[in-house]
């Protein structure tokens, strides 16, 4: 955004109302499902027939209480499969058959895969506390969680997670891995260089790809799946539920930059910014999503107080949507004050499909009337997950 004032000689410390108006200029950026990350983007790791598995163990699978497996079940070369019931499987169980062989090989391939990603971030101890972004990473023995791990795709749906680690996982009881920005857990792999031992009453995101064995202690829960190379899995009330990535793509998109007008020291510039379009292609396993709008502050020279207008005294209007398709309920806030943290401007519910919306936000600027005389410039940020 730039403003432009002069000041007429021997008029004081004040500004002339002689004086050219403010002339307004603001520059935006869309984030539209992008991969920054920790390290390079990767891709999925390619489970290939074990993908069909929530459940698959080399030894034995072993369940006590009444746990649910929605995915497939299955041991091989073992056959010994107990606990079903009380536990309940949503799928088919393969017990030492060419279904389970072929699946246990194809997860030896997946394990392979994962563990030589490159490049991976090292990291060490415990993930609890963090919040991620995508790509790869390293730890050369352990890995535990305790509390809260975050994993941020940043508004990609595609964006995947993959965590390398020599021996052990470790979670504490009522740890949590949390998705957000559009992470999916289907796109979270944990690659185990022993074995894996889930909390009481934990919640894991991902596929666990255990080189011996899995352990998932009362009440865990795994959002994808538990599979073990040369051990057992062991369950004990627990539900595993097999992922499947939604397709399509998030996305968001809006003017690189627009002109806001001009007005007089102490005045109010109003314009309109441009055309914003979200544009959902993620058909039938869409869901709702959000967008949002961030801005800088609005500065000159070198910065100063007063060389300074405040983001505070910007606001974002949308009086209405410029075009919707889909049969997704819309809904945006009329009028939002703008901050450098990131506000809901837009919202959807009632999501069966793809869809879009768009909209041509006004931007409202108050000028301070002790604002010194410059170019003022500002980014704003729109962002949709």
């Amino acid at each position: 955004m730039k403003a432009i004032f002069t000041r007429v000689s021997g008029s004081g410390p004040g500004f002339s109302w002689l004086a050219p108006a403010l002339a307004l200029m603001a520059a935006t950026a869309a984030i539209i499902a992008f991969p920054s990350s920790a390290s390079a983007a990767q891709s999925p790791v390619n489970l290939g027939t074990a993908g069909n598995f929530a459940v698959l163990a080399a030894t034995t699978v072993t369940n006590t209480g009444a746990s649910h497996i929605t995915g497939d079940l299955g041991v091989s070369p073992g056959t010994a499969v107990t606990g079903f019931p009380p536990g309940t499987i949503t799928g088919a169980q393969h017990d030492g058959d060419v279904t389970a062989f072929l699946a246990r090989l194809a997860l030896t391939a997946a394990y392979n895969d994962a563990a030589g990603r490159t490049p991976a971030t090292s990291v060490s101890g415990d993930l609890g506390g963090q919040t991620l972004t995508p790509g790869a990473y390293k730890s050369a023995s352990s890995l535990g969680l305790t509390g809260t791990l975050t994993l941020d795709a940043q508004g990609d749906p595609s964006a995947v997670f993959i965590f390398q680690m020599g021996s052990t996982l470790i979670t504490a009881a009522a740890s949590q891995v949390v998705l957000t920005g559009g992470a999916q857990a289907a796109n979270v792999f944990w690659q185990v260089g022993s074995s894996a031992t889930l909390g009481t009453n934990s919640v894991l995101a991902g596929s666990i790809l255990a080189l011996t064995s899995i352990t998932v202690t009362t009440g865990a829960a795994i959002n994808g799946r538990a599979l073990a190379i040369n051990g057992a899995v062991t369950l004990d009330t627990n539900t595993v539920t097999a992922t499947v990535a939604a397709t399509g793509v998030l996305s968001i998109t809006a003017p690189a930059s627009a002109g806001l007008g001009s007005t007089a020291p102490g005045g109010t510039v109003s314009s309109h910014l441009g055309t914003v379009q979200v544009t959902d292609n993620r058909g039938s396993l869409a869901a709702g999503w959000t967008a949002t709008v961030s801005s800088t502050d609005f500065t000159t020279g070198a910065g100063t107080a007063a060389q300074t207008i405040p983001v505070a005294d910007a606001q974002y209007v949308i009086s209405g949507f410029t075009a919707t398709t889909g049969s997704a309920t819309f809904t945006a806030a009329p009028v939002t004050q703008m901050s450098t943290a990131a506000q809901a401007v837009v919202t959807t519910t009632n999501v069966a499909g793809s869809n879009s919306a768009s909209w041509n936000p006004v931007i409202q600027v108050a000028v301070p009337g002790a604002a010194v005389a410059g170019a003022y410039s500002a980014t704003i940020t729109h962002s949709v997950s």
